[in-house]
């Protein structure tokens, strides 16, 4: 789950990490408050959307005045910010964050992220902030610096201290970065998060260290003890075909091909996918209905595919071990008959009343394609969507 850069930013202070004095407005005309309670000489007018990239499209505007800060609220407010993680589409911009400027030294990167194929936190740092990280590692990878955290003892005092030397942060403020970098931890850790980070950290002229911008993802399978973190929730800036899925306990993520998918399990999701593109195909979307699903999430499941325009057809590659493949094939064969369907369906059952499940297919009257194997299947489906 992500949240706005505001949002984040009051998360943060709760911890006790500075962040410049800033308001959220979502009307040009709760700007102009805002705009005096800024007390440098300039103001930052920032679009919060779910989306990195937002400076390189526009969407950081430095004002000088009054008026100017009228001028891009008016401009941001309900544009459609296009970066490199919005897709072509972009994304409507409906609030805004004003901020007052600061008098900037230096600008460093740091995170704390979680490793999967190592299984722990890795707190990452770099001198070279304000750029994104991918950017930096391609270009100067010796100036990441990474410190890998022992899950029984956390990140310690001395690890923050190798980070700050490693970055070259000034000695005035290394107990400071320390500290920082600790309570940036705990909120990782207190919060459920896969990814935290503050990126620039920058250090003021006075040596102030300030999180200038900041981003929290959090991990879906702990929000049920963060409340506090649920209400940040925007559904405004999710897919709706996901917030649909989610109503259902179905693991859906929207995709740009055109095959849609629907299969039981994570691992053989992701197969599909792959098996679809070896044949020349693009996956419309990730969609695990999980083992154990009811006809009723297998309808709803069938119903979101559906539900994306650019789905010319659909594989439905279940192996029945729980999930039990009749159960399959009603969801299937009810979804059908509700919506309509105008575009292929290529169904490869295996498992736990498999028999009855291809009987309840070839009975529907449907045009259904049945298949033996996820080979043939995957090359079927994109065969007639071609």
């Amino acid at each position: 789950m992500n949240i706005h850069e505001y949002q984040a930013k009051e998360i943060l202070k709760k911890y006790g990490i500075q962040v410049p004095r800033g308001k959220v407005i979502f009307t040009p005309k709760e700007a102009e408050k805002a705009v005096w309670k800024v007390e440098s000489d300039i103001a930052v007018v920032k679009a919060q959307i779910h989306a990195g990239g937002r400076g390189k499209a526009g969407g950081v505007k430095i004002a000088k005045s009054i008026d100017e800060v009228l001028m891009y609220t008016k401009e941001l407010l309900g544009k459609r910010l296009v970066t490199h993680q919005t897709g072509s589409g972009g994304k409507e911009v409906k609030c805004l964050l004003i901020e007052e400027g600061c008098d900037i030294e230096k600008e460093y990167y740091m995170s704390f992220v979680l490793d999967r194929e190592i299984s722990r936190i890795v707190f990452i740092a770099s001198e070279e902030g304000g750029t994104e990280i991918e950017q930096v590692a391609e270009n100067a990878p010796d100036k990441i610096l990474k410190e890998i955290i022992d899950p029984a003892i956390g990140l310690t005092p001395f690890q923050a201290r190798r980070i700050a030397f490693g970055i070259n942060i000034p000695d005035k403020v290394i107990n400071e970065f320390v500290q920082l970098s600790l309570n940036l931890y705990r909120c990782f850790i207190e919060k459920d998060c896969i990814m935290a980070e503050i990126n620039p950290l920058i250090m003021t002229m006075n040596e102030k260290l300030i999180a200038l911008d900041a981003k929290l993802n959090f991990d879906a399978n702990g929000l049920y003890r963060q409340e506090d973190i649920v209400a940040y929730r925007d559904l405004e800036e999710e897919d709706e075909k996901e917030i649909e899925a989610s109503k259902y306990n179905l693991s859906y993520v929207s995709l740009n091909g055109t095959i849609g998918c629907m299969v039981n399990g994570a691992g053989l999701a992701m197969a599909t996918m792959d098996i679809i593109k070896y044949y020349g195909g693009e996956p419309a979307n990730f969609l695990d209905v999980g083992g154990g699903a009811t006809e009723e999430n297998v309808k709803a499941a069938f119903k979101i595919i559906l539900s994306d325009k650019r789905v010319k057809g659909i594989f439905v590659n279940i192996f029945g071990g729980i999930m039990k493949c009749d159960v399959i094939a009603k969801g299937i064969v009810e979804a059908a008959k509700e919506v309509r369907v105008r575009v292929p369906v290529v169904v490869r059952l295996e498992g736990t009343n498999v028999l009855k499940g291809k009987e309840i297919l070839n009975t529907s009257g449907l045009n259904i394609v049945a298949v033996n194997s996820m080979d043939h299947g995957a090359e079927k489906i994109v065969e007639l969507v071609k």
